[in-house]
């Protein structure tokens, strides 16, 4: 059927829309450690900007540190700098042989400003739910503007189309409502 193409494609993007709202929360500084938060953060080693995995191990000993050990010392000093860099609001502890990331618990304010951040993302994705299911709409009004279906066949593949968006944009309701739950447990 014609229209499958259309409803495929609105699929895909649904699921890169929950992908990235997914990585977005990973990345959220919630009061404990978590590798992610660093991985990919933009270090310079030997000249090139690589991302912090790909020159050193980054680990977790405890829920308040992370640990970030080079596989060459001589990137120590230029990992410091990234972090710095980087807007995480961390101090990096060099030691000589690794560089350790102290993880501060989140204060009353703090939780408050990143359950914005939460909303921010939840309207993100849900917007881009809206882009492909405007797409995949338009292709199925062409598609009946041109005769290629029926109308009852427009009608039914709009409304399936609309069914995915719903169930889609519940996945998205339910993965902000946890993240908000997490961030304002203490």
């Amino acid at each position: 059927m014609p229209t499958s193409k259309y409803h495929q494609a609105a699929k895909v993007e649904f699921a890169k829309a929950i992908d990235h709202l997914e990585f977005g929360y990973s990345k959220l500084q919630m009061g404990r450690a978590n590798a992610g938060l660093v991985e990919d953060v933009k270090v310079e080693s030997y000249g090139v900007q690589q991302p912090l995995k790909a020159v050193a191990s980054v680990s977790c000993p405890d829920s308040r540190t992370i640990q970030i050990q080079p596989w060459d010392r001589s990137n120590l000093s230029s990992i410091e700098v990234a972090i710095q860099m980087s807007g995480l609001n961390l101090t990096p502890i060099n030691d000589g042989i690794c560089v350790r990331l102290n993880i501060p618990p989140l204060t009353e304010e703090r939780r408050k400003d990143l359950t914005k951040v939460v909303h921010k993302l939840e309207e993100e994705a849900r917007i881009a739910v809206r882009n492909a299911r405007q797409i995949a709409h338009d292709g199925l009004k062409k598609l009946f503007s041109d005769k290629e279906i029926s109308e009852d066949d427009f009608h039914g593949s709009s409304k399936k189309l609309q069914d995915d968006v719903d169930s889609v944009n519940r996945e998205i309701e339910s993965l902000s409502k946890a993240k908000d739950k997490d961030i304002m447990t203490v």
